[in-house]
């Protein structure tokens, strides 16, 4: 990727977040942002709102964007489907699953003070749905098969959540379905930590494996014939993409479609290397999330949207343009 576009990144994302910072309930100007930054702020309230509040959402909300659109990314390159997605794939089902487990076993507002617990829950059930997933696939020998049984498996996984909630003592799932909605509202520095660490680290082992996965973007008998052991990489792809998807739906909820679209926009602007691909969907997701948190809490007055249901709307769109595209290019 080149070194101009690259800061074009860099700069789309500084700006963002410096915007965002100025978005809600309270306004807060460009002028008072700066001197908040630089100096000192102008009163208390703005203080608290600016770094306790807005600036632990607005990094968790790129974090979150960018880990969702990598895993994306990464998912459509190893199995060589364009509408691969944490969320058609069944993982985000499945880790929704196991985070309901955990905050209805334990009673959700005792939940953030288990900072390990919902991560893991919701990774493990992440992990469970990759499993079934793969199984089927390999039972039935075609990987174009994934993601036929990944929109199964999420079903079926989604279908149980809702089972859990509706038998559920009524405030704790009333709760829980707002949170699998998606929302940034109750996230602090401590979650942006973490989400960023497991995202960070999952992107170093793909940077370490980008060629065996250019590789299998190829197809399976290419991939092999140039060394690659393509059932230990695919595994270990969906093992880091349910990491990442997991930590994501443990603090942010059920966050649909950035993932589909964000590397199909990436694709067409900077190439479909895994290189490319990563670098771009990083940034520009992350930054797309910004942005939907930043309609989430600012378009209606005294009333916060669920990003999920924003994000789900842009997506449904997004899926009928690329259908639309594919019937204009076979016509």
């Amino acid at each position: 990727m080149k070194l101009i576009n690259i800061s074009l990144l860099l700069l789309l994302t500084v700006v963002s977040i410096a915007l965002a910072l100025t978005f809600g309930a309270a306004h807060i100007s460009t002028t008072q942002l700066v001197q908040c930054v630089f100096s000192q702020c102008n009163s208390a309230i703005n203080e608290t709102i600016l770094w306790q509040i807005r600036l632990p959402r607005v990094l968790v909300g790129f974090a979150a964007g960018a880990g969702l659109a990598c895993a994306g990314a990464i998912l459509q390159n190893t199995t060589r489907n364009p509408l691969a997605d944490p969320y058609l794939f069944g993982i985000v089902s499945g880790a929704g699953l196991g985070a309901t487990i955990a905050s209805l076993g334990v009673h959700f507002n005792i939940i953030n003070q288990l900072t390990i617990a919902l991560p893991l829950a919701a990774f493990l059930g992440a992990l469970f749905s990759i499993t079934l997933v793969f199984f089927i696939a390999n039972f039935v020998q075609r990987i174009e098969q994934l993601l036929l049984a990944g929109v199964a498996i999420s079903f079926m996984l989604g279908a149980i959540t809702q089972f859990m909630l509706y038998i559920g003592e009524p405030l704790a799932s009333n709760r829980v379905l707002f949170w699998l909605m998606g929302s940034l509202a109750r996230v602090e520095m401590t979650q942006f930590y973490l989400i960023a660490s497991v995202v960070v680290a999952a992107l170093i082992i793909i940077f370490a494996y980008h060629q065996h996965i250019d590789a299998l973007a190829l197809g399976d008998e290419n991939a092999m014939s140039l060394g690659v052991n393509v059932n230990k990489i695919r595994l270990l792809i969906l093992a880091l993409c349910a990491a990442i998807t997991a930590v994501i739906v443990a603090y942010c909820g059920g966050i649909a479609f950035v993932g589909l679209m964000i590397p199909h926009i990436v694709r067409h602007y900077f190439g479909s290397s895994t290189l490319k691909l990563i670098i771009g969907s990083s940034f520009i997701g992350g930054c797309f999330l910004i942005w939907v948190d930043v309609i989430a809490r600012s378009a209606i007055n005294n009333l916060e949207l669920p990003i999920g249901i924003i994000t789900s709307i842009i997506g449904s769109l997004f899926f009928l343009f690329i259908m639309m595209q594919g019937n204009r290019s076979h016509g």
